[in-house]
């Protein structure tokens, strides 16, 4: 998925103004400034639009954690630098405290099915035997599942 889209709806899921968005990157330790995030926004074929990098996504989502769970002890994470959707998946997932069912009801609440073997395989090593690859389909549709019940 792009990373643009990602940071769009998970914005609009979690009712995040600007300010939100911005206090977020900081937590993920990445200065973001107010006209950058403007640019993130914009529309692909606005000459002013800037393509958010995996590290700026990993750092938003690691911010996203800390704002959702709280400070943990130790230093903190460090962004990746490359992303997968299996990679953003487990940081929502961890972000929202969700457990196999939980992920299981909001994918359901989309219109997905999974099981909770097939829904492990996403959370597993990329050398496991068992791994399998998060589709741009089962991302996009656990954010709109995770809308869905936002909305309730």
């Amino acid at each position: 998925m792009i990373n643009n889209d990602l940071l769009r709806r998970i914005s609009t899921i979690l009712n995040f103004n600007n300010d939100n968005i911005l206090n977020v990157f900081a937590l993920g330790q990445c200065e973001i400034t107010a006209e950058q995030l403007t640019d993130f926004f914009k529309e692909k074929d606005d000459a002013e639009y800037q393509v958010l990098a995996d590290v700026q996504l990993a750092s938003f989502l690691n911010g996203l954690i800390i704002e959702k769970r709280g400070q943990n002890d130790g230093p903190q994470r460090q962004a990746e630098q490359q992303l997968s959707n299996n990679a953003i998946f487990n940081k929502l997932k961890i972000a929202f405290a969700l457990k196999a069912d939980d992920v299981t009801a909001i994918l359901e609440l989309g219109g997905l099915s999974l099981g909770k073997y097939e829904l492990s395989a996403f959370f597993r090593n990329v050398n496991h035997k068992h791994y399998r690859d998060c589709s741009d389909d089962v991302l996009s549709t656990f954010l709109k599942g995770l809308k869905l019940q936002s909305q309730q």
